[in-house]
């Protein structure tokens, strides 16, 4: 079983990576229809964002004042390190297919992994799985959505 503390890090910082990741890359697309934004935007969000989680993460757990700092030690590391990893993951179809499947590829990729990380959640809860997986890929379909209808709407207003 893995410790609390790098549950913490590796259950926020992954959920974040895919679905951050894929409200960037659906309306950078939406917006530009360009490969280089998207992989930049990528970038950007592997580096800043993860710190920022990682920090964010960092500070909440010092506000529980009930953890070693070992263990807020470890959810910033853990956090950092799987929302990096997590993002950078989806550079790859940009590398290898042209714009529009590397877009369809994505979502796929990050909606397969949300639904894997959903039921073994719901086994650990000892739930229904599908109320979880259904909970959470909403959520990210919801992202989803409103960042093309976003990008979408910044491409007809300044492009």
């Amino acid at each position: 079983m893995m410790k609390h503390s790098l549950k913490v890090g590796f259950s926020f910082g992954s959920t974040s990576g895919i679905i951050t990741t894929l409200g960037l890359i659906v309306g950078l697309h939406s917006g530009t229809h360009s490969r280089a934004a998207v992989i930049g935007g990528i970038l950007v969000i592997a580096i800043a964002d993860a710190f920022s989680d990682a920090l964010g993460i960092h500070i909440s757990e010092e506000s529980e004042n009930k953890h070693t700092m070992k263990e807020i030690w470890e959810s910033t590391i853990s956090t950092f390190l799987s929302k990096f990893i997590f993002t950078l993951i989806f550079i790859i179809p940009f590398l290898f297919f042209k714009l529009s499947a590397a877009i369809i590829l994505s979502v796929i990729l990050g909606l397969s992994l949300l639904f894997i990380f959903s039921l073994r959640i719901a086994k650990e809860q000892k739930t229904k799985s599908w109320k979880i997986v259904s909970e959470h890929l909403i959520i990210a379909l919801l992202v989803i959505i409103l960042t093309h209808y976003i990008g979408d709407l910044i491409a007809a207003t300044f492009g």
